[in-house]
């Protein structure tokens, strides 16, 4: 699903703005967190916990060259689409 960083909360966690409509506190793994930045305002990928559907994994997040790409080809549903 896809996603738009809200807010950096810090300790690896951030409020992000879903697809669906939804705010949701995401965490951002340890494989994620070495590798890239997540700054407010990226678009990312996002996979919700089974037992919590308030809460959400980051999986990716991508560039701003990769993000007008996707709001240019109409794969960002509008409710997200910022770019």
């Amino acid at each position: 699903m896809f996603a738009i960083a809200d807010q950096l909360l810090g300790a690896s966690r951030i409020k992000v703005m879903c697809a669906d409509g939804k705010s949701r506190l995401g965490r951002i793994p340890g494989k994620i967190k070495k590798r890239m930045w997540i700054r407010e305002g990226d678009l990312v990928i996002i996979r919700p916990w089974e037992f919590q559907p308030e809460k959400v994994d980051i999986i990716y997040r991508y560039r701003k060259t990769q993000s007008s790409y996707l709001s240019r080809r109409g794969i960002i549903p509008k409710t997200i689409d910022i770019f």
